[in-house]
């Protein structure tokens, strides 16, 4: 499964890293952080490729900026 973060839609509101501690946190600069993931330079998106499901797509529900994508 890969977990997609689109950083520029995202206006810090925390709720991923609420839901899913595991594999958010916010930076220094108050926006969500996908942990352990890498820059795609194309998209400018952080991704991770993962098995964890359950707080992941806990997370992508509770984004009201609906920035993270979970694709099988």
């Amino acid at each position: 499964m890969k977990t997609i973060l689109q950083t520029q839609k995202c206006f810090g509101c925390g709720a991923c890293a609420t839901a899913c501690p595991k594999c958010f946190e916010m930076d220094e600069n108050g926006k969500a952080r996908l942990k352990n993931a890498t820059l795609n330079p194309e998209t400018n998106e952080q991704e991770l490729e993962t098995k964890e499901t359950n707080c992941i797509q806990e997370a992508a529900n509770a984004c009201p900026a609906q920035c993270i994508k979970v694709v099988d």
